[in-house]
């Protein structure tokens, strides 16, 4: 018996998901007897004139039954003599595509119904673009209803050609394109004497034999850490499941992003000790020595994974709000929850052609690719490396509700993540000064739009004044995470020096983000660096010694950005 076989049903409203796998289900003779007699009473006063309604199997939400369409997510086990499967019945409808993308984030293989009477539609392009964003590489392209155009060879051939032509557009591996009547039964299980001219497998068949397994190993070993283990002080023992390869004790393994490095000390597999463990094995181990590992943390050996803080990634927006740059969100990859901002999106992708379009925002359904820069290094990689570290969600910090899902296409290196605002030889400073604020009265939160980054160096014109901000045309500006000073004179770039050289000369001070410095004087200049030294509270010494309304405000602005 091959192994287990995870999948999904998706495709326009009305295709016939449930139908599918409602005569799968029935067909194998997979149900109990009441199950199989509730499904009979149910038929008679269902919208087939009293013929069995398969679709009633799986849609079991009253308002699934009431519409005719599927909403939620149904989620069923069988097993037949070859294989055993989880199936995922997802919504068609676009109100719903979020719930169909939860669908495919579990799946191996895709089963996308196309109606034979319309061919490849806008939401099944949608569909068959999640799944491939979502890592699915098998996908199955059942064309429905062949019943309704009498199986008519010449017209599925030109739906063919339509599915062809999107497989290409997509980059799918695998594509298996099959004619089918999910309520007649026509290649659901068995080989349909309506289809003659189809000499392939039905679809059973073919999910009984295919090979899921045949993918790209990923390198090395990883373990993203779920939780510290200390059941008394003799142990410490970090608990996860191996995403990838082996590890065997008295192997050297390095600790992400510390880069410490220790010895395996001790594997326990089910609570017992073990000389090794593999991919998929959830396990505690051991290290020989303390090492600064927490929750989100990777153990990993051989991997070339990349601590960083900047990357691109293609998403799927689900939120009802719209998106909008600045966005401030919690960001969960691999076993990390962090903070991070969607700073910049590059651009959405027409679903139905697959063009790139400028985007100042997105609404719900859409997808885009956007830099995203979170508030500290994390261990990562692009998706098609390591699956379960290039994947992400972005969570709604006020309302902790699930606003995208996607995937890490490509990681900025150190270079790429923080250029300096400010350049002079080899002193660097960075800032955000100019940072637009804006407060965004649909979702009821502030949020931060970063506009083309510029370099400047002694000599260059500033842009003194945005709609969120206004600065003199004679400032000074220290970046003290940089060691750095900036003098502006006549809304010019004057001097770049070390702060260390900095002195007060009489003008208004700001930071790296442009809040004002309570400083008028040199005494003041002197003990604002004693109190930053010495203090132990970010948001008590700012609240003491920075204002933000002097030289800033906040925009008000409806759901997308002002122009």
């Amino acid at each position: 018996m091959k192994g287990l076989l995870k999948f999904i049903t998706c495709g326009s409203v009305d295709d016939g998901k449930s139908t599918l796998i409602g005569h799968i289900l029935y067909d194998a003779k997979l149900l109990y007897a009441d199950q199989e007699k509730a499904l009979e009473l149910d038929s008679k006063v269902g919208s087939r004139e009293g013929a069995i309604d398969y679709s009633l199997l799986l849609d079991g939400l009253m308002a699934e039954r009431e519409q005719g369409i599927t909403i939620d997510v149904a989620y069923r086990y069988f097993t037949t003599d070859h294989r055993s499967f989880i199936v995922a019945d997802t919504p068609g409808h676009e109100e719903y595509t979020r719930n169909m993308a939860v669908g495919a984030s579990f799946a191996d293989l895709a089963i996308i119904l196309v109606d034979a009477k319309q061919g490849v539609l806008v939401q099944t392009r949608r569909h068959a673009r999640i799944c491939s964003l979502m890592g699915i590489r098998y996908f199955v392209f059942a064309v429905n209803k062949m019943d309704l155009i009498g199986y008519d060879e010449a017209k599925f051939k030109q739906i063919e050609t339509q599915i062809l032509e999107l497989a290409k557009e997509l980059s799918l591996e695998s594509v298996k394109i099959i004619p089918v009547s999910a309520t007649e039964g026509d290649n659901v299980t068995t080989k349909s004497e309506n289809i003659p001219w189809y000499k392939g497998e039905p679809i059973l068949t073919y999910l009984e034999q295919v090979d899921v397994t045949e993918k790209a190993k990923e390198q090395g070993f990883y373990m993203p850490v779920q939780r510290v283990c200390r059941p008394n002080h003799t142990f410490r023992g970090f608990q996860g499941q191996i995403e990838a390869g082996e590890i065997s004790a008295g192997e050297e393994i390095t600790a992400l992003p510390s880069n410490e490095k220790a010895k395996v000390k001790s594997i326990l597999v089910a609570g017992k000790e073990a000389d090794h463990a593999g991919t998929g094995s959830p396990v505690t181990i051991q290290l020989d020595k303390e090492v600064d590992v927490s929750r989100g943390c990777v153990l990993t050996k051989d991997s070339d994974l990349v601590v960083a803080q900047k990357f691109t990634t293609t998403i799927l927006w689900m939120d009802d709000a719209e998106l909008t740059p600045g966005g401030d969100y919690f960001v969960k990859l691999g076993t990390k929850l962090i903070t991070g901002s969607v700073t910049e999106i590059e651009y959405k992708i027409d679903v139905n052609t697959g063009e790139h379009k400028q985007a100042d925002f997105l609404h719900k359904n859409e997808i885009a690719v956007c830099t995203v820069v979170l508030d500290e290094k994390i261990p990562m990689d692009v998706f098609k490396h390591h699956k379960t570290l290039g994947e992400l969600i972005l969570i709604d910090r006020v309302t902790n509700m699930t606003s995208a899902c996607g995937v890490v296409e490509h990681i900025s290196s150190e270079n790429e993540l923080e250029e300096p605002v400010f350049v002079k030889g080899d002193l660097k400073a960075r800032g955000d000064l100019f940072e637009e604020f804006y407060y965004n009265l649909a979702k009821e939160t502030v949020t931060k739009h970063r506009s083309e980054h510029k370099t400047y160096t002694v000599g260059d014109v500033i842009e003194t004044e945005g709609a969120s901000y206004a600065y003199p045309k004679d400032f000074d500006i220290v970046a003290l995470r940089d060691g750095t000073a900036i003098r502006v004179r006549g809304g010019a770039v004057g001097e770049i020096l070390p702060l260390k050289e900095y002195g007060y000369l009489g003008v208004p001070i700001v930071n790296g983000r442009g809040f004002a410095l309570k400083v008028q004087s040199e005494g003041d200049w002197s003990e604002f660096l004693s109190a930053y030294e010495n203090a132990k509270d970010d948001s008590s010494f700012w609240n003491s010694h920075a204002e933000f309304g002097t030289y800033r405000k906040i925009v008000f602005h409806n759901s997308d950005w002002e122009k």
